[in-house]
């Protein structure tokens, strides 16, 4: 039996589903035919969502509740019944809030692998106890900020844009292994003679593939975006009467730009002139043109000022107002927030004023120094043991033996082999949901497609039987969807910048970009430089194995650091070596890797991987600290310095 669903995975492209079913169990995954869900599919998934029957009835997945039966971190845990489990965790949970307030609960979640409605009982259970709050700042907060700043209440553009562009500025961002379904539009667009550029430390498909590759050292996009602006003006390709009618502050904004001149930024940036003035030309003659701006630009202490200058860029050029132009971000109306709905004020709600607000990107820190002590900690959907910065501190922080952990997880991970109580997680193929895209402007419908593994609960669930147990209330856990398969939620025919007849989502509030920030710590862009004696900037991006730590268990990337032939050739390293990646925080072991398509000056190791694929059991985030971008807090892991060296010569590295 072939049934239809949703793909709702931390991915722009939202796929339509095809899943075969047999006995109750996935027998297959596919994407779903041609004209069926979303246009954007095209009758074609990635391949590790074709492999999701792995996981989902692999020999990892969690199946019953266990609680810990042996030494933190030993690994050892005893089958508990939900009965026992809720009881457990109740008792722990109002325990902690009598011997030391609400603010010692903190719950940690993330919500990149479920449906748009799995966490709307949780985070009204956390409020009304009124728990710490985590905001959720460790990816896409930063670039939300930058584009609230700029284009208040805009809605993006849609990738099936580029079917008229004649420009396509890819920014930050691989579709070649994230977003797949975007690269075949870019080829498209090449076709029939648009230009396509891509901003990228490394040579990415993407990048190979395109017009001009522009391989900016990291953490210096600000710098470029600043740069073409000033070449825009002395060009004479600003659109001024676009300006004029749509934008405040462009003045101030050229005059700062113009500090930038292209050979100076271009030194800053490790490119070529001619490349420079080569972006500028293509921006402001090119028309209609479209930016893709990906997350990558945003994780470094110059994040949002990069996305503004970047964005400053379409305005300047008056790249907007007819289809193949605009920008097209993230195309979800969901703003980050912090994981219990938090309106930003601290208030829970129930007459207890303002409650404690945590960083989810400082997390070790938190676990180890907070006031007041953090003495329960709940997570669901996320895996910070190997996810979040600082990991030395981070497991030192879980390791704790006054920390009560719960964990609520599809397998084991390495933050669930240090909770005191694990329990067993739906996947979205066991429960009724809908997943929202941000990379196309449509939700689909997710019903439940197989029994349940095991005794897998759904995060509303098991918030709904933990609040009966902590007198919240009797909560109904049921979510009807009620869409069809696919919905699109953009009107036909809307542009940015166009006519004013639902100026919600097509312009600004007010009508008018803004290139200053009169209210932030920043009014402009600022290049803020990382000052370090270390040589290399560590970047970790996604690979096309997993989904952040998602699928590692199964199929994980290969654990190894890439640089280019020449950083090799000055340590005399050989493909293949042994070598340690170390800074003052930490030392990770691994083999070398010689790739050319990264840039010198630039380590490269994939997000995501678990301790036990790592000699020593630390990954790229312990070499990665916990300092946070100044707009919003989110997070630096690209303003990384390390230094690469074979094994015997490079100390402990430990501090």
């Amino acid at each position: 039996m072939e049934r239809l669903t949703t793909c709702p995975l931390d991915c722009p492209d939202t796929c339509s589903l095809q899943v075969g079913v047999e006995a109750g169990r996935l027998s297959s995954v596919d994407a779903a035919p041609v004209g069926t869900g979303n246009p954007l599919t095209d009758g074609w998934i990635c391949a590790k969502v074709r492999r999701h029957a792995e996981r989902v009835h692999g020999p990892e997945r969690l199946t019953t509740p266990l609680v810990r039966d042996g030494a933190k971190g030993s690994g050892r845990f005893r089958p508990l019944d939900w009965d026992d489990a809720l009881d457990l965790v109740a008792d722990r949970i109002t325990d902690t809030i009598t011997r030391h307030g609400p603010a010692a609960v903190v719950p940690y979640t993330y919500n990149s692998s479920a449906g748009a409605r799995a966490d709307r009982l949780t985070g009204r259970m956390f409020r009304r106890l009124g728990a710490s709050r985590v905001e959720h700042t460790i990816c896409a907060a930063t670039a939300h900020a930058a584009w609230e700043t700029t284009f208040p209440g805009m809605a993006s553009a849609d990738a099936a844009d580029i079917a008229h562009s004649d420009l396509v500025v890819v920014w930050g961002a691989n579709p070649s292994v994230s977003n797949t379904h975007l690269t075949p539009l870019l080829v498209d667009a090449r076709r029939r003679g648009a230009a396509v550029v891509v901003v990228d430390p490394r040579r990415t498909p993407t990048a190979a593939r395109a017009d001009v590759h522009l391989p900016v050292r990291p953490g210096t996009d600000v710098v470029l975006a600043l740069a073409v602006a000033a070449e825009l003006d002395r060009l004479g390709l600003v659109d001024a009467a676009f300006c004029a009618d749509h934008a405040e502050g462009h003045e101030e904004f050229r005059r700062a730009a113009a500090e930038w001149s292209v050979a100076r930024a271009a030194g800053v940036c490790g490119l070529d002139v001619g490349d420079v003035r080569r972006l500028a030309e293509l921006v402001g003659t090119r028309r209609p043109g479209l930016l893709r701006l990906g997350w990558g630009l945003e994780r470094n202490r110059n994040g949002g000022a990069a996305i503004r200058a970047a964005l400053a860029l379409w305005v300047l050029a008056g790249q907007f107002g007819r289809p193949g132009a605009g920008v097209l971000g993230s195309t979800s109306d969901d703003t980050w927030s912090d994981d219990t709905g938090n309106d930003g004020t601290g208030d829970d709600g129930t007459g207890r004023g303002p409650t404690r607000v945590l960083n989810m990107n400082r997390i070790g820190r938190d676990l180890l120094d907070a006031d007041p002590p953090i003495h329960l900690l709940w997570v669901q959907g996320a895996n910070p043991a190997v996810t979040a910065p600082d990991q030395v501190r981070v497991l030192r922080g879980l390791e704790r033996t006054d920390l009560f952990t719960v964990v609520h997880d599809q397998v084991l991970t390495d933050t669930a082999a240090l909770a005191d109580v694990v329990l067993p997680a739906t996947t979205h193929f066991e429960t009724d949901d809908v997943a929202v895209s941000y990379g196309a402007s449509g939700s689909g419908r997710m019903p439940a497609v197989i029994d349940r593994v095991g005794e897998s609960w759904s995060n509303d669930e098991l918030a709904a039987a933990l609040a009966g147990r902590l007198d919240l209330g009797d909560w109904d856990a049921r979510a009807g969807t009620g869409i069809p398969l696919w919905q699109p939620t953009r009107p036909d025919g809307t542009v940015q910048f166009g006519p004013p007849d639902d100026p919600a989502t097509t312009i600004p509030v007010g009508g008018r970009a803004r290139l200053v920030d009169p209210d932030g710590a920043d009014r402009l862009p600022t290049h803020r430089p990382v000052v370090s004696d270390l040589p290399l900037t560590l970047l970790t991006p996604a690979s096309s194995r997993m989904i952040n730590s998602m699928f590692a268990e199964t199929s994980p990337a290969r654990a190894e650091v890439a640089i280019h032939p020449d950083e090799a050739a000055a340590r005399d390293l050989v493909d293949g070596e042994r070598v340690a990646v170390t800074n003052a925080l930490a030392e990770v072991v691994l083999c070398v890797r010689l790739d050319a398509s990264v840039r010198p000056g630039v380590a490269v190791i994939p997000k995501g991987l678990w301790r036990r694929h790592v000699d020593g059991g630390l990954t790229a985030n312990a070499l990665i600290a916990d300092d946070v971008e100044p707009t919003v807090g989110g997070a630096c892991f690209n303003d990384t310095r390390v230094q690469v060296a074979r094994v015997a010569d490079a100390g402990t590295g430990r501090p």
